[in-house]
């Protein structure tokens, strides 16, 4: 009697509580994702918005000519290498869904290399009656004659696995297989994988991933697989997996006990034995028996004090046996970061940012174990992406681009470091008439914050250039050159100037760049980018009624925020896959993950401070803000479509004009294939016409 007692008073409080927020919140049913009342809802913004911005002059021109780049035959064909092939997913007008392909190297080189098609997903899609969005294939090492296949519906995070066989072009028969799923399973060897699923009651975190790793064996059910690890539901995820290098692999659990702390283990046959470095360091590469360690903070090891930011090498035995022997590798400096660790067969190449701009660096140890370094000659102005790497050549593919140079493809010789430009995107749109300038605006508290600004060469500074500010923010994420014929072609040519901040929150300089706007440093965050946009204006680079910003999913909760603070400052916002109900966030799909981001809103004393700049609670209806575009997906299931939603809803009923578009699928991308992302963008560019110029 005792224990029905206390249930129903749990339960009593429960519905209380939800009646409660129910009363607080009448837009609550928004985030009933599939409920028809709200898909009803959404269609009918979508209609209204729509009608407008289709007939915006200009609109069907942007759409169709960035259609036409995203589907061009024109554009770099990126391939990764595996075994003796190089492999490419491709879009186009004929493969909306797109192609899984692959080439060899001698092929590869020609200006159009004959590809093997290995996977249609248009046929597969409508053999099955499925919208499939392709989204991997983890092939097995060393042959690459297997795959697990990822297959999402609609392009939401949750995907379908199934194993295929690439030699014959066909899933393999009572093969490994997972239903829809935020799963994670990589190949241990032929006939067993490490595997995270939903196994049922209890297998998920509160974040919605699993908690729970299992070695799962050819031919026996799922639920038979054994159990290696298990994470508390309150972590983020656990996974395991397998690195190589040149001397064999190494197998290890990767527990994610926050966003930013985590777990490594060693596994083996009988047991997992866990590594000692700091929680929030990250082992970033296995070279040679060594583990490549990153560290977030500094760390006293014995009696030495590595810094920051650092990259530490060590001998994988003896950091196992808690030996705390490392060598600096490399270690940043005042605007000065490591942005990747890529090891080869025998070196390790490091890209750096310096004041957010690429260099590439290459490490050798000789036989005595003495490292030397050398810069491998790119230009200094742009971003470098090194990649096919692999434990069995010193050969690599680097892709370099910036603003105003399109992304071009090289091979580098291990042998003699010859660099060979195997392809190269043409110049879709002119850029001789533009310039890039990297300026630097003040924050709020004194800390000095760059931007690039991307114009034309003949631009007045006269305040009256409409402007595009873009900003991301946060989870150490950086913002760097780029080269985007999409904005060329839909802004630049237009008139308009695009901005790029690198704002705190970001790693443009490294971890404490990041943790500077972490939990309730987060004002900085927004003090940041309010400054560069106060200082284009101070530079009369534009005015509050000429300048527009945009930022999507962290960066959509930062331009969000900022439009609710300041809506003097900001005549256009574009507001994509944003967080903006922050008081919820952590209920709303994988939102529970990010508290360690941004801090817990159960926590009294924490939500003092983000209520002071949650976008949905700070929203008045006496205030005259900016017509802001918001745009979601229904099948996002990583950013809940309730918080664009229920900030509209709330915003319409205080009779504030807004625009909303919800694309029914994309997931947390915000669009499935060519079409949806050319669309999508047209309606932004249609509603910055509209706004900053005029039309």
């Amino acid at each position: 009697m005792k224990k029905f007692y206390i249930i129903s008073v749990c339960l009593l409080i429960f519905f209380t509580g939800v009646r409660v927020y129910a009363q607080e919140d009448p837009y609550l049913w928004l985030e009933e994702v599939q409920g028809e009342k709200a898909l009803d809802w959404a269609k009918k913004q979508n209609g209204e918005s729509v009608a407008v911005l289709e007939a915006v002059p200009g609109f069907k021109a942007v759409y169709e000519n960035i259609l036409e780049i995203m589907n061009s035959d024109k554009r770099v064909p990126f391939a990764g290498k595996r075994g003796d092939y190089f492999y490419n997913f491709w879009r186009d007008a004929e493969h909306v869904r797109g192609i899984y392909r692959r080439t060899t190297l001698e092929e590869y080189r020609k200006k159009d290399p004959k590809w093997e098609i290995i996977l249609d997903l248009d046929a597969l899609a409508e053999k099955e009656g499925e919208n499939w969005v392709f989204h991997g294939m983890n092939t097995l090492y060393p042959d690459f004659t297997r795959g697990l296949l990822n297959l999402s519906r609609g392009g939401a995070d949750a995907a379908v696995v199934r194993e295929f066989d690439i030699t014959t072009k066909s899933f393999v028969k009572d093969g490994f297989q997972l239903p829809e799923a935020k799963s994670n399973i990589v190949w241990r060897d032929i006939d067993t994988v490490y595997v995270g699923t939903d196994f049922g009651e209890g297998s998920l975190t509160k974040s919605g991933y699993p908690r729970i790793v299992k070695l799962w064996k050819r031919g026996t059910p799922l639920k038979d697989a054994k159990t290696i690890f298990e994470t508390d539901e309150k972590s983020v995820y656990a996974f395991g997996g397998r690195m190589f290098s040149e001397d064999g692999h190494f197998d290890f659990i990767y527990e994610g006990v926050t966003f930013f702390t985590h777990n490594y283990f060693r596994v083996t046959d009988d047991k997992t034995e866990k590594i000692d470095i700091p929680q929030d360091a990250d082992i970033i590469g296995y070279f040679k028996k060594q583990f490549l360690v990153e560290l977030k903070s500094d760390w006293k090891a014995g009696d030495i004090t590595y810094k920051q930011g650092a990259v530490l090498i060590g001998k994988a035995d003896d950091i196992l046996a808690g030996k705390k022997k490392f060598h600096v590798l490399i270690e940043p400096r005042e605007r000065f970061s490591i942005s990747s660790v890529r090891p080869t067969k025998s070196t390790i190449l490091v890209t750096v940012l310096d004041n957010v701009v690429s260099k590439l660096y290459q490490y050798t140890q000789d036989a005595g174990g003495k490292w030397h370094k050398k810069q491998v000659p790119f230009e200094d102005n742009g971003t470098i992406g090194v990649f096919n790497t692999n434990e069995k050549s010193d050969d690599y593919f680097v892709i370099y681009q910036n603003f105003l140079t399109p992304s071009s493809m090289y091979m580098v010789s291990g042998k003699d470091g010859k660099i060979e430009k195997l392809k190269s995107q043409p110049d879709f749109f002119d850029s001789k008439p533009y310039k890039v300038k990297q300026l630097e605006a003040v924050s709020k508290d004194g800390t000095r914050v760059p931007y690039f600004v991307i114009m034309g060469k003949d631009t007045k500074m006269d305040g009256k250039n409409p402007v595009l500010l873009y900003a991301y923010g946060g989870f150490e994420v950086s913002m760097q050159p780029f080269y985007s014929a999409t904005t060329g072609i839909g802004w630049l040519e237009k008139g308009g100037v695009y901005v790029l901040a690198n704002i705190r929150g970001g790693g443009e300089f490294g971890p404490q760049w990041h943790q500077a706007g972490l939990l309730k440093n987060r004002h900085k965050v927004f003090e940041d980018f309010i400054g560069v946009a106060e200082d284009l204006v101070k530079r009369k680079i534009t005015s509050p009624e000429k300048l527009g910003i945009m930022g999507g999913s962290n960066g959509g909760l930062l331009v969000g925020a900022v439009s609710v603070m300041r809506p003097d400052l900001f005549k256009a916002v574009v507001c994509q896959v944003p967080l903006l109900d922050m008081k919820r966030y952590t209920k709303l799909l994988a939102g529970a993950s990010w508290a360690a981001e941004y801090g817990d809103p159960d926590d009294p004393g924490m939500w003092e401070y983000i209520k002071t700049y949650s976008p949905y609670h700070n929203v008045k209806k006496d205030v005259k803000y900016p017509e802001i575009f918001f745009t979601t997906s229904t099948r996002d299931d990583r950013v809940h479509p309730g918080h664009s939603r229920k900030m509209v809803a709330k915003m319409k009923d205080m009779g504030h004009k807004v625009y909303y578009y919800e694309n029914i699928e994309g997931g947390h991308g915000g669009a499935a294939n060519n079409q949806q992302r050319a669309y999508m963008s047209a309606l932004a560019y249609a509603y910055l016409y509209k706004l900053l110029m005029g039309k």
